[in-house]
């Protein structure tokens, strides 16, 4: 079953929705939209770095991901507002890969998959890679699941209860290079940010507790996935944008009908 594309594709799909599910509901909470673009920015970095030195793509992807957001944390609060430096450095950091990319000498590389994604290329290989870090997510979210939501909702009891701001901001960290990791294979760098963003935005005005946002949530990514995969195959569009208009197209409906219809 596994030697058809489609399938092997509808399941990448699937499990990259997932592990974005639940770090999306707090980059949405925490406003760190900006955030997640910079950290996704620098994964075409990772992937000059790993084709240079002919390593595996994710781990590249993951290890400049991490270096990124690390960078991020310890330079802000240091003058300028927090969205123009994410802005810098996102920029920065695709400009950067772009360029790094550019100078790999012997090595064809298919700027268009690293950009927007490949999903009808996933392997079985990638399959179960995308599957483990989407497992290992999830599986650090909800180990953290109560101390990062009282860190991100309300920070006083945190600080009351001796949890951890820092600690808590590493915990999303390490899981947004990973859930990057996982996710540049199916829709790109550009557009990672976009998945992390568009699903919880969808589910906020549907529900009532951040728990059933979070269900909702990894719903409606896998809903828009599958839904962008099958439109992708039936008009021949790029799949990872097609998967983000699916998504955006479920966000403005909410956004118009879902608040309304709740009243």
């Amino acid at each position: 079953m596994l030697d058809d594309f489609l399938v092997r594709a509808g399941l990448a799909s699937v499990g990259t929705a997932l592990a974005a599910a639940p770090l999306g509901c707090f980059v949405v909470w925490r406003r760190m939209a900006y955030f997640g673009d910079a950290t996704a920015h620098a994964a075409l970095l990772g992937v000059a770095l790993s084709l240079a030195f002919q390593g595996p793509i994710m781990i590249g992807v993951l290890a400049t991901a991490l270096i990124m957001a690390t960078l991020v944390q310890s330079l802000s609060g240091r003058g300028l507002a927090e969205d123009t430096l994410l802005g810098v450095m996102a920029h920065a950091a695709l400009a950067v890969g772009l360029v790094a990319v550019s100078l790999l000498s012997g090595v064809r590389v298919d700027l268009m998959s690293y950009l927007f994604g490949d999903i009808l290329a996933v392997s079985k290989t990638d399959l179960a890679l995308i599957w483990t870090g989407a497992a290992a997510v999830v599986g650090l979210i909800l180990w953290r699941w109560q101390k990062l939501l009282t860190a991100t909702l309300n920070p006083d009891l945190a600080q009351a209860s001796g949890i951890s701001a820092k600690t808590e901001q590493l915990v999303l960290t390490v899981a947004l290079a990973v859930t990057v990791a996982v996710a540049i294979k199916v829709v790109g760098a550009l557009l990672i940010g976009a998945l992390l963003v568009i699903p919880p935005a969808v589910a906020r005005p549907l529900a009532r507790t951040p728990e059933v946002m979070a269900l909702l949530t990894a719903g409606i990514g896998s809903l828009s996935a599958l839904g962008g995969l099958g439109a992708a195959y039936q008009f021949d569009t790029p799949t990872g944008p097609t998967i983000v208009c699916v998504a955006a197209g479920l966000f403005i409906i909410t956004t118009l009908f879902g608040a309304r219809t709740l009243r």
